[in-house]
């Protein structure tokens, strides 16, 4: 009797952390078929600087069917216009080359890109990421719906188009945040108009920041290999990992514990 329970004790003890380290490796196949089930891709924009401005942001677009989730965060930009915070208008451009135009599309020679010699590398407005109402590209140049200030968070869900989406999924849109200090401007670049609205100087419809979205690597689900697949759910391989890694520090415990309830049996 005292030979089978010290073999039970044993069954026992092996099972143990077998069985601790399947179920990490189980919540993880259930967390990575659940993101991947979601449908929705997150991207990215890092937004660098155009034009003499000396912002920065980040860009986050979280895309399932045609609704977006979008979250921004810019700094350092221009603050005030006409004794009031500055209208910094942005927008998603769309079915250009999908990328961020260098100081060669300056064709005028005035030190500044203005947006349509900045056109041929990000294309054309698809979407315009007001802080309210209209999206579409007739909103534009709405500094009355734009975010402002130096320094702002954008957050807002948005339904895209058809084209804005299609240019997103082929890694040809472009997020352009507009609006430039004009004392950094040269005095020609200062006395000319928007080409935009030309009530407006040359520096208030001018890209600012700039940055292509991309498919974002934190955001992805593996599907079967490393760097695969497109969820929208952060984390979701490293959380896995994680799990793995517990579930063998588990079963080393328990064959450790195994080994020295052996070694006091014997």
């Amino acid at each position: 009797m005292t030979h089978m329970k010290r073999t039970t004790a044993k069954v026992l003890a092996m099972a143990a952390p077998v069985a601790l380290l399947a179920l990490p490796l189980t919540a993880f196949s259930a967390s990575a078929a659940s993101a991947q089930s979601s449908g929705s891709t997150t991207y990215m924009a890092t937004l660098n600087p155009l034009n003499h401005a000396s912002g920065s942001g980040m860009l986050m677009l979280q895309l399932n069917g045609s609704q977006a989730v979008i979250t921004e965060d810019v700094n350092g930009l221009a603050a005030t216009f006409m004794n009031a915070p500055y209208p910094h208008v942005q927008h998603i451009h769309i079915n250009g080359m999908g990328t961020c135009p260098t100081t060669s599309a300056d064709t005028n020679g005035d030190g500044v890109i203005s947006t349509t010699e900045g056109g041929p590398a990000y294309g054309a407005i698809g979407t315009t990421l007001s802080v309210s109402g209209d999206t579409s590209p007739a909103a534009g140049t709405d500094v009355k719906t734009a975010p402002s200030g130096g320094s702002f968070h954008y957050s807002r869900t948005i339904t895209l188009d058809a084209a804005t989406v299609a240019s997103i999924k082929a890694g040809k849109a472009v997020i352009v945040v507009h609006g430039l200090d004009p004392t950094t401007l040269s005095a020609k670049a200062q006395a000319e108009p928007s080409d935009l609205v030309p009530s407006l100087p040359l520096a208030a419809t001018s890209p600012a920041l700039c940055g292509p979205l991309a498919v974002s690597q934190m955001a992805m689900v593996p599907g079967g290999g490393v760097n695969t697949g497109g969820g929208g759910t952060s984390g979701v391989h490293d959380i896995g990992l994680y799990a793995a890694g517990a579930g063998l520090a588990a079963a080393a415990g328990g064959a450790l514990v195994l080994r020295r309830r052996i070694t006091v049996e014997k």
